[in-house]
């Protein structure tokens, strides 16, 4: 994901080949992934306990870096990963604008809404990460729209992350700017009443937990986790709506092994696959199952609608007028 990009690494490869199961998906799958590296290890072992005649290869870094590799190999005329389980749909709406995935109709989308399905499915969206408003226990005021953050007493006391920086910003900005009751106007107004850009999710969480600003724009686990674990902070899911980055997977058209990368795919997207997405913190992309401590029903969460094919048309002209606005 874009959250806390690290350097590449072979984190793990199981090798142990075993029987397959009776549907007889079995041989070598190599994954790309962004996830965090222990819920990369969890989901390629929970899916292995499935299908143990898959042998999984797995890299894990940001989604940045993966890209980055990814297109060094298809200058070669070498991609590796069958699949591809990245932060956001902006990066499979170009790779599938150039023919690099694989239209999955075999894929069981299970409990998945069909608005977080690629219409010609060739990328599936498998959790919800949204982003909201965070706030300190001991702010002016809990914010409960996204207006709120205009008010003189948020005056200077926003942070949010660079979307320079993080995909989940980019695509926030993104959402914002295609709002037709916020748009460009409510951007250049939160600019003017002070709000700061820095880095990552991470240090706008330090911003607000340490009172060096009152209120933060940031995805939903860090705070929700952090006031868990005693942190004097506070997460609101806008009345307005959040948006929502949904880690989707895509299987590239080059794939060496369609049927395993179906049948992990599949996995992701089960009822299994749902509930450990919710034990590892995050909003399960089926609203059927149950949110992780902490979260609200996911029923209850209004999205942001985004048009991710205008968003990739229109990211890079998006992101250098934040910039000129912001002075970064």
């Amino acid at each position: 994901m874009a959250f806390g990009r690290r350097l590449f690494g072979f984190a793990a490869t199981a090798l142990l080949a075993r029987p397959a199961l009776a549907q007889g998906v079995s041989g070598p799958l190599v994954l790309y992934t962004s996830q965090l590296e222990p819920d990369a290890a969890q989901t390629v072992e929970a899916f292995r306990r499935r299908h143990p005649g898959v042998t999984v290869e797995w890299i894990r870094a940001g989604t940045g870096q993966i890209m980055t590799r990814l297109r060094a190999e298809i200058a070669a005329g070498q991609p590796r990963p069958d699949v591809l389980l990245l932060a956001d749909g902006l990066t499979f709406e170009s790779l599938r604008a150039e023919g690099r995935l694989r239209p999955s109709p075999e894929v069981a989308t299970a409990g998945t809404p069909p608005d977080q399905v690629d219409a010609g499915r060739a990328y599936f969206g498998t959790k919800l990460i949204t982003t909201g408003i965070m706030h300190h226990a001991r702010a002016p005021f809990a914010p409960r729209k996204w207006e709120d953050l205009l008010q003189p007493r948020a005056r200077n006391q926003v942070a949010m992350p660079s979307p320079a920086v993080s995909g989940a910003a980019a695509i926030h900005v993104t959402a914002l700017v295609q709002n037709p009751a916020l748009g460009w106007d409510y951007v250049e107004k939160l600019v003017r009443n002070g709000v700061q850009a820095r880095g990552g999710n991470g240090p706008v969480m330090q911003a607000v937990a340490g009172a060096e600003r009152a209120f933060g724009i940031a995805i939903d686990y860090l705070p929700i986790r952090e006031q868990r674990n005693g942190a004097p902070v506070r997460f609101v899911f806008p009345e307005d709506g959040v948006s929502a980055i949904t880690e989707p997977a895509a299987i590239l058209s080059t794939t060496r092994n369609a049927p395993a990368a179906i049948a992990f795919i599949d996995f992701l997207l089960s009822r299994e696959g749902q509930e450990l997405a919710s034990r590892q913190g995050f909003l399960p992309i089926d609203p059927e199952v149950a949110p992780p401590p902490g979260f609200p029903d996911p029923k209850s969460i209004r999205i942001m609608p985004l048009d991710a094919a205008r968003a990739a048309r229109e990211q890079e002209d998006i992101l250098r007028r934040f910039a000129q606005l912001t002075g970064g």
